[in-house]
């Protein structure tokens, strides 16, 4: 890895207690204050990696210094913790680089979660709404909030599809390399001869737009028609005009929603989800400018790619894009093991993003 020169450590430094005196300004504006204070929280921890490498360094220099005295007894203590530096500084050089890498500016963000049943009938529906339960019990477990935008159910169980918002801190950084096929392979309980099915969801996980990210023109860039809700939902559903179809003239997309009984709620989510696919498809454009860069498999995003296989006969699940292998099936779909596996896929990516750093 690249050692971080002592003048980028010193620019971190000075940013932080340049930061800091302008947030004790008396009389300072509050919209002022805001700012400063956003941009002190995102230096803080940079700055604090910084002064930690900064640290080491001293102190092996002066360590170093003592191991060539003289004096037999300062020379045996100041090569102990001269090991204990060494071996030390390597991981304070990787974190301040972590730190220092460019982030995905959206890596912050609320995500909206999108599961639908693939290949394999009702058992797929019953797979993508296992999938649900899971992302939903792993937010309970981060503390984040999930709300549950719409769901097309199947008559067995499960869904066709499901749309949820997730908030919380750092939700989609968490979250954003769970886009793709997710495959099964178990015994469906309709099957009486016992045999192994192979069914797949596909997930997608998009980071959830704000107002400012997307500017819509209702009047020329949306048409909205009403209709009457079908499926299940009470009388007061199937009888009156709530749902609602935008329909975006500039890029085509459609959004449907009637799972609430009033159109104003059901116009309003409608929006929400038509924003964050229109802000993704922006993502997309300006990420495929950016192609001339290594691609990375973690972080593709490619919703039609084969990322991971829970085998039931074997209680294991395999991500294929870092070959991980955990025996452990029933408390990833639990919610909680799936930490591991989000862990792992997040550390192959900054160690990807390193490497081409050091190329």
């Amino acid at each position: 890895m690249t050692s971080i020169p002592p003048e980028r450590i010193a620019q971190i430094e000075a940013r932080r207690e340049e930061l800091q005196a302008a947030m004790a300004q008396p009389d300072l504006d509050p919209q002022d204050f805001v700012k400063l204070a956003k941009d002190y929280a995102e230096i803080e921890p940079v700055a604090a990696a910084a002064s930690e490498l900064s640290r080491l360094r001293g102190e092996l220099a002066s360590l170093e210094q003592m191991a060539g005295e003289s004096d037999p007894e300062l020379r045996a203590m100041a090569e102990e913790e001269l090991a204990e530096v060494r071996e030390k500084l390597p991981e304070a050089e990787r974190a301040l680089a972590l730190k220092l890498l460019p982030r995905d500016a959206a890596d912050e963000r609320a995500a909206m979660l999108e599961i639908r049943a693939g290949t394999g009938g009702d058992e797929a529906a019953l797979f993508a709404g296992d999938l649900l339960r899971m992302y939903q019990r792993y937010a309970e477990e981060k503390g984040w909030k999930v709300e549950l935008i719409s769901a097309n159910a199947s008559e067995v169980g499960g869904y066709k599809e499901a749309i949820a918002s997730v908030t919380g801190s750092g939700v989609f950084a968490r979250l954003k390399f769970e886009s793709g096929v997710h495959r099964v392979q178990r015994v469906p309980a309709t099957e009486s001869g016992g045999r192994i099915h192979t069914s797949a969801a596909t997930v997608a996980v998009l980071p959830e737009a704000e107002d400012v990210d997307v500017q819509i023109d209702e009047a020329k860039d949306l048409r909205i028609d009403v209709f009457r809700a079908s499926g299940p939902g009470g009388q007061s559903v199937n009888t009156t005009d709530s749902a609602v179809r935008i329909t975006h003239i500039p890029s085509g997309l459609v959004v449907i929603q009637q799972d609430e009984k009033s159109q104003h709620k059901n116009k309003a989510k409608a929006l929400k989800v038509l924003r964050t696919r229109l802000y993704e498809l922006e993502r997309e454009r300006l990420a495929s400018e950016r192609a001339g860069a290594r691609k990375s498999m973690v972080g593709s995003g490619d919703r039609s790619e084969r990322i991971r296989t829970y085998n039931f006969p074997q209680g294991r699940v395999t991500d294929h894009r870092i070959n991980l292998t955990l025996h452990r099936l029933p408390e990833i779909l639990e919610g909680p093991g799936l930490e591991e596996v989000v862990s792992a896929l997040i550390a192959e990516d900054e160690a990807e993003r390193l490497a081409t750093l050091d190329a």
